[in-house]
Formats: structure tokens, C-alpha cells, sequence
């Protein structure tokens, strides 16, 4: 793809920082590569070799409607903005991931692994009780994902944007989301990796995210959850009247795949592109009724080709 432009810009320490015109940001995501492949220690987990690093950290500027989603590949970001909007909905069926052509699930929701799990009972895409109903419904008892769990359970992300919209709440330093339930573990189909969210408001108006990982993927996972996280952290400053500052990302094991290794090693060569600018584009009643559509896109997305890694179930 042709180069961007090469001029230096002058930033502060909450801008997203371009030195001549390249994005040093992204930088972060492409060291934690380098340092895997180079310092990492080999592991053999529950579905083959991996090479791995604990306790890493990055952080991502969302100022000015920056969206950090990786140029050094194409990622799929309306597959990623649909599961995320799948995850705010409460959702645990797969299905409608599938009617919107996303199948990044469809693996973990299989009948043969569904019984690898010990969930006979589940029907194929019936995930059990994963990140959206522990988002919207903490512990509430889960029979299906066609079962109506209105008003049962903890609503996390209700609670942390009513307290978000008022002037006492947003100094609190409770506006945590969980989606590790250990009472629940047994019942999903994948334990989440994602696990533990905290929301933060500086001069009552900056709102950014810090995220716990246990696990992360760094070849095909963590592309999708910094850009994930990133857009909710967008999402909901705009539904709470906010002004998106900051993404903060805490892994816990970092790993990368035998399988993936020889294409990030290709990807680690490549010089970053300045991430895209959005804005949403309406205000809708409730946070679950946001779509796709609403999101815009300010500046292009620009990237380099795609990097073919298979997902690992």
C-alpha cells in the first residue's frame, strides 16, 4: 500500500503519538511480538505449543475519536464492532453472530466441543453463560441463551453508566465489570480471557478503560481486543456525555501459536500506519440499541495485507 504522510507531528502525552508521520503506537503491539518470539518460553497448553511471556502492559490514546486498530494487517473491524454489540445485548447465542456473517465463535460452539465441555444439554450455538450474560446478567441462573433474563442477575454495564452520568458517580473507583464467574465457569463453553474491566473519569469529563487479560492471543485475539475495548471505551463516553482519553491494557500470558509465529514474523516488518478517527453519529436511548451502522469513520483505515493465521478452538 502506498505510505502515508512522512511529516513530523507535535503531540502531547494524550495524543496519539506520530513521530514523521508513523504511528509509534502500534509500535507497543509489535514489540510484544518480537519480545515473545525472542525471550518467550515454550509451553505445551491444552490445544498445542505455544510461546509465552507474563505480565505485559500497553496504552493506547483514544483522543480526538483515535481508534487503535492495527495497519500492519487488516482486522475485521465490523466483525469485531458486531461481537461487541453481541456482548452488550446480553446475548449467548451464536447464531446471531452467524446471521450477521460473523464466525468467530462457531468453533466454540460446535456440538463436538460443546461435549468436550460436558454441555450435552446445550444446543449447538448455545455458548452457556459467557461474557453477555455476565455483563448484563452477573450470576443470574442460565437455563438457555433463548431464555428472557430481564431483571435477574447483576446488570454491571447498566450500573456503570448510571453512575457515569452523574457528577458524584464519576469519581467512583468502583466502576468495575467482571466476566469471571467462578459459580458459572463450568456452564460456558470457553472461560472468558477478557476478564475484568475498570472504567475511569479524570476532571469529570476523560473517560478511559483499563482491561485484565488472563490469556491473550496475540496473533489473532488481542488485535480484536484492543480494538474492541477501545470502541466500548468510545461508546459509552458518547452515551454518558465523555470524552474518550485513554485505553490501558494488562495481559496476564501472552502467547503466540506455533502456527501463527512464521506470519508475525512477517507482520513485525512492517512500518504502521496513524490509526483511524470515528465519531458515532447519533444518541441512542439505551446502550444495547447502538448499531454498526452509528459508528463513522473520520479518517480511512488504512493497512497493510492481510496476515493468514487459523483460529485455534
Amino acid at each position: 500500500m502506498e505510505n502515508l504522510a512522512d511529516q513530523s507531528v507535535e503531540t502531547d502525552n494524550n495524543s496519539p503519538k506520530l513521530v514523521d508521520g508513523i504511528n509509534v503506537e502500534e509500535q507497543q503491539y509489535l514489540t510484544l511480538i518480537r519480545d515473545i518470539l525472542e525471550k518467550g518460553h515454550l509451553e505445551e497448553g491444552r490445544n498445542g505449543t505455544t510461546k509465552s511471556l507474563f505480565g505485559t502492559s500497553m496504552r493506547f490514546s483514544l483522543k480526538d475519536g483515535n481508534l487503535p486498530i492495527l495497519t500492519t494487517k487488516r482486522v475485521a473491524w465490523k466483525t469485531c464492532a458486531n461481537e461487541l454489540f453481541w456482548f452488550i445485548r446480553g446475548s449467548t447465542n451464536n447464531q446471531e453472530l452467524i446471521d450477521k456473517g460473523v464466525h468467530i465463535w462457531d468453533a466454540n460452539a460446535s456440538r463436538a466441543f460443546l461435549d468436550s465441555r460436558g454441555l450435552t444439554n446445550n444446543a449447538v450455538n448455545d455458548l452457556g453463560p459467557v461474557y453477555g450474560h455476565q455483563w448484563r446478567h452477573f450470576n443470574a441462573p442460565y437455563h438457555d441463551c433463548h431464555t428472557d433474563y430481564s431483571g435477574q442477575g447483576v446488570d454491571q454495564l447498566q450500573y456503570i453508566i448510571d453512575q457515569l452520568k452523574t457528577p458524584e458517580g464519576r469519581t467512583s473507583r468502583r466502576l468495575v465489570m467482571s466476566a469471571w464467574n467462578p459459580c458459572q465457569l463450568d456452564q460456558m463453553a470457553l472461560p472468558p480471557c477478557h476478564v475484568l474491566v475498570q472504567f475511569h473519569v479524570r476532571d469529570h469529563r476523560y473517560l478511559s478503560c483499563a482491561l485484565y487479560q488472563r490469556s491473550g492471543d496475540v496473533g489473532l485475539g488481542v488485535p480484536f481486543n484492543i480494538a474492541s475495548y477501545s470502541l466500548l471505551t468510545h461508546l459509552i463516553a458518547h452515551h454518558c456525555g465523555l470524552v474518550a482519553e485513554d485505553f490501558v491494557y494488562f495481559l496476564g500470558n501472552a502467547h503466540i501459536y506455533e502456527g501463527h509465529m512464521a506470519a508475525l514474523e512477517q507482520q513485525v516488518q512492517r512500518e504502521p500506519y496513524p490509526f483511524p478517527r470515528i465519531s458515532i453519529s447519533r444518541t441512542r436511548d439505551r446502550i444495547e440499541d447502538y448499531e454498526v451502522g452509528d459508528i463513522v469513520f473520520d479518517t480511512p483505515y488504512r493497512y497493510h495485507d492481510k496476515v493468514k493465521m487459523d483460529m485455534v478452538a
